[in-house]
């Protein structure tokens, strides 16, 4: 485990400043849960869309002639 992943003691803490209190038995599920998310948006995080349009200049229609770029 590396310094940045969440522990089971820190997953029930911060469930209970949530107001969401953790059976003793969900810490460790809970915790590795939010570690895979937190893996998952880094490798998101690191790809580049500079050239993306905003969803708004999407158009998911069967005629895509009609985009607006």
């Amino acid at each position: 485990m590396s310094a940045d992943e969440l522990t089971p003691p820190q997953a029930a803490q911060w469930a209970a400043r949530a107001g969401l209190p953790l059976p003793d038995d969900r810490h460790a599920a809970v915790a590795a849960t939010a570690n895979h998310i937190h893996r998952v948006v880094s490798v998101l995080r690191e790809l580049d869309f500079g050239d993306t349009p905003p969803a708004a200049a999407f158009y998911a229609g069967e005629d895509a002639s009609r985009a607006t770029v």
